[in-house]
């Protein structure tokens, strides 16, 4: 309908108004800093002294050039390009204390001080990484995945982890007791692994054709950063709580060209956890993703779960997702603990092959094992789903909300066919749910409550 459309002439305007920063025809390599590619002496203070000198001389493009450079911390810098060669790879240690001393970020949602990320960001304008080199994180078994706590993924009894040191329940405390962010220190000794690009209230961001592979925990975080264009990029990680990409109070995003194959979500929205998403408030808008191949993971594009400051206008379209380690395509996911709001969200003309749950999941329920609600109820509304093709799955719709709440309403899903479906669809708690010209395993099928 004319609404539709209109809505998805915003995506076009959201998309051509994202500006991509310019920088400089001056080059800073690496090498003329002191790094050296032989994949083992430490080049951090190289490549830093290349970001500094590049941002002290009003900006241009810091050359990662062919070979391979092992460093720790990377902190970027306005106006600086930091750009991988073909043949280049930045090698990121695996040793905590190459990622020291701390830095304010957030983890899971939560505001805190931590490991700095591997690649960081805090306040910066005009900054990109650009290139088809290769960020390797080197995470795996061995090293930071351990911290998990899961057996899974290297974990043996006996071993410390994020959940033994107490460091996941000690960061859960300090966010439910409102303790001041400045008292919030992690790192040693709490084993919350960094993410690997964290890129905190920034503006005019490019992430452009490099591969990134092997991270410690969220692979692409932006956080309350604006103006952000990613594309061409090629994730593969299957570490826990591998997301590809976590925006996070972000506005005005454009995701277009990328691959991703992750151990957790491919996309997830986000916009902070619980008081200290509530406290921001602020949320996820204004945000384009198409032309994007997912493969494995938790869900191909999702919202949540720490989505206590709302999201509002995405767009996804013009995608491919098809995996048997797929879980879902399309996922949001929220509890009343994290409230917010949640709505217009639309999706069109995305090819799904195999996932191994349902095509489209909205749960309010997520993380609740038991009988108990929170205050903070959650309301997910005016959701627009078209011209969606699926070949396998265990159901087509799943929507759980919460009991005598109205939660989940105005969800409108047309066009489309799921075949190969087990089960059917799960609908419950729910108001307004409209399913037009929709066929399920070849049955046309409607429903509109």
């Amino acid at each position: 309908n004319a609404n539709l459309l209109e809505a998805w002439d915003m995506a076009d305007s959201i998309a051509n108004s994202i500006s991509v920063p310019d920088f400089p025809d001056r080059s800073y390599n690496i090498i003329d800093f002191g790094a050296i590619p032989d994949g083992e002496a430490m080049s951090t203070k190289a490549i830093q002294r290349a970001i500094d000198a590049c941002n002290h001389n009003n900006g241009g493009i810091v050359i990662i050039p062919n070979g391979v450079f092992l460093t720790g911390a990377i902190h970027l810098k306005s106006n600086v390009n930091l750009h991988l060669s073909e043949d280049a790879t930045l090698l990121f240690s695996v040793n905590p204390k190459d990622y020291l001393p701390l830095v304010l970020t957030r983890w899971e949602g939560i505001d805190c001080f931590n490991y700095s990320p591997l690649i960081y960001a805090y306040e910066e304008q005009n900054i990109a990484i650009t290139g088809k080199g290769k960020l390797d994180g080197q995470a795996d078994s061995s090293n930071w995945w351990p911290w998990k706590g899961i057996g899974d993924y290297g974990w043996k009894e006996n071993m410390p982890s994020q959940l033994i040191s107490e460091g996941r329940p000690r960061l859960g405390h300090f966010e439910q007791t409102e303790t001041p962010i400045l008292e919030r220190e992690m790192g040693e000794g709490h084993y919350l692994r960094p993410q690997f690009i964290n890129f905190y209230r920034c503006s005019n961001i490019l992430l452009e054709d490099f591969t990134i592979e092997q991270s410690p925990f969220w692979i692409i975080h932006p956080l309350m950063s604006d103006n952000i264009t990613m594309r061409g990029l090629h994730i593969n990680s299957h570490g826990p709580n591998n997301d590809g990409c976590d925006p996070e109070s972000v506005n005005m995003m454009l995701i277009e060209n990328c691959f991703f194959n992750t151990g957790d979500d491919c996309i997830a929205v986000k916009s902070g956890r619980n008081y200290d998403g509530r406290k921001w408030n602020l949320s996820s808008k204004n945000i384009v993703i198409r032309n994007c191949e997912m493969e494995d993971g938790h869900g191909g594009v999702v919202i949540g779960s720490e989505i206590s400051g709302g999201v509002n206008y995405i767009f996804t379209e013009n995608c491919t997702m098809n995996s048997p380690g797929l879980d879902r395509a399309i996922r949001i996911k929220t509890n009343s603990f994290r409230g917010g709001v949640i709505s217009n969200l639309y999706f069109r003309n995305i090819e799904i092959g195999e996932v191994g749950e349902a095509i489209v999941k909205i749960n309010c329920l997520y993380e609740i094992d038991d009988d108990s609600t929170g205050n903070f109820l959650p309301l997910i509304k005016d959701i627009y789903i078209s011209d969606i093709e699926s070949i396998a799955s265990n159901y087509a719709v799943y929507l759980e909300g919460i009991e005598d709440e109205n939660c989940i309403r105005n969800i409108n899903i047309i066009n489309s066919s799921f075949r190969g479906v087990k089960k059917g669809n799960y609908i419950k708690n729910t108001s307004e749910i409209n399913l037009k010209n929709i066929s399920i395993n070849g049955i046309h099928t409607e429903i509109i409550k």
